[in-house]
């Protein structure tokens, strides 16, 4: 039975008050381990889960309308990744000990067959896959601190990358051949693939925590990444120019990344149970750079580490703030006001100085995203456009199925 998302106790409501909200279409439950991936089959009322009980499932609707396990697959090992490809319906999973197995499903999604096994690709857990079709590639990371990809035609590895900490996040644009890979110490790694080598074009530098999810938006050539330090980034990869738009909507680790070019909506998933939907069509502002003072840039009063000027001046120093608008350093009371700004990325309110405060609450400030309590703490998520349907993985061990039709209007 549907249900409409209302806030959970405790929650901001304000944030909640939306009129247009998800839908709660489906639970699909069951499961006795952790669910680490899931994915909507297109074309089908269907759903693929993995999970550390060594699982690959299919999960089917039927007439009654309920989900039922069509089929449930050991693997030997926990699966940590997959990957789907609807037009041919091939499935890669990626197992906790490295391995990489490759199956074919069957049209009427009651048994998969193992077509490859590629039993030397990681020698750790694998932690994301994408498979290319056009290139038959299938593109692979791992805790090993491993990026490579494989050929699908005969198995063989093409190009690899050793780097310095564990690979937690994969995304690929399959038209310029750049993967892009997200790992535990925030950092994000740009190559160009061919055969049969990879070259590292640049590495992105911002994030103060491990990324988790990356997105890709082939139109505008925008890189989004999930941290958790909290943060979105959205990097214009196109623009050349290095420049960098920062998204601040969620209270703890932002986990899932999905994005749909068509209507230029960008949803994340986090640990705090919220799904926000984001409007990557408005006009947004470069983050400002955080300028480094000896000083409070309004009154000049010293910071604490200030010495000789807390000795010319006879006073304590003070702590440095910033002003989240135009980057000044400030003591805390320069910087009492507080403010969202949409524009910049940040919907909740931040610090800001007393002029910008005065310059911003004048201006237009309507939110540029939409929040809604998904009632538990987001795995991992996939977005199906043509069937307007969200589906989250929680940590609850749960796999919901949301009609975001309202949010995609």
């Amino acid at each position: 039975m549907a249900a409409e998302i209302k806030p959970a106790p405790g929650v901001n409501q304000d944030k909640f008050s939306s009129n247009r909200k998800p839908i709660l279409l489906h639970k699909l439950e069951g499961c006795n381990d952790d669910i680490n991936d899931a994915c909507i089959i297109p074309g089908v009322e269907g759903v693929i889960s993995i999970c550390d009980d060594r699982t690959v499932r299919i999960w089917l609707k039927r007439d009654s309308g309920q989900y039922w396990i069509s089929v449930c697959s050991d693997m030997g090992a926990n699966v940590t990744a997959m990957t789907y490809c609807a037009n041919n319906r091939h499935l890669f999973a990626g197992l906790e000990n490295g391995t990489i197995k490759e199956f074919v499903v069957e049209s009427d999604f009651n048994r998969m067959t193992l077509v490859r096994e590629y039993a030397a690709a990681h020698t750790g857990r694998v932690t994301g896959l994408i498979f290319s079709e056009e290139d038959e590639w299938i593109i692979s990371i791992g805790r090993d601190k491993v990026f490579q990809y494989h050929s699908t035609e005969n198995g063989k590895r093409i190009g690899c990358w050793l780097t310095e900490a564990w690979y937690t996040a994969l995304q690929y644009d399959h038209a310029s051949k750049y993967a892009f890979t997200g790992d535990y110490s925030g950092q994000i790694q740009m190559f160009h693939l061919q055969n049969p080598s990879c070259t590292l074009v640049t590495t992105l530098k911002t994030h103060t925590g491990s990324i988790r999810s990356l997105a890709w938006d082939s139109d505008k050539q925008l890189l989004f990444s999930g941290s958790f330090d909290q943060s979105i980034i959205v990097w214009d990869i196109g623009g050349r120019q290095g420049t960098a738009y920062e998204l601040q909507g969620h209270h703890n680790k932002v986990t899932a990344l999905c994005y749909t070019s068509t209507e230029r909506l960008l949803f994340s998933g986090g640990e705090d149970g919220v799904i926000v939907c984001w409007d990557m069509a408005a006009n947004r502002k470069e983050t400002a750079k955080w300028i480094e003072s000896n000083i409070c840039q309004a009154c000049s009063r010293p910071f604490f580490w200030n010495i000789k000027s807390m000795i010319d001046q006879r006073q304590l120093g003070l702590r440095q703030h910033h002003c989240r608008y135009c980057g000044q350093a400030l003591c805390a009371n320069c910087s009492s006001q507080r403010i969202p700004i949409p524009s910049m990325g940040f919907e909740f309110e931040v610090r800001v100085c007393d002029a910008c405060h005065v310059q911003l609450k004048a201006a237009n400030q309507t939110p540029l995203a939409s929040f809604h309590d998904a009632k538990h703490s987001i795995v991992a998520m996939d977005l199906d456009v043509s069937k307007k349907r969200l589906l989250t993985v929680g940590q609850d061990r749960v796999i919901k199925i949301w009609d975001v039709t309202a949010l995609l209007q």
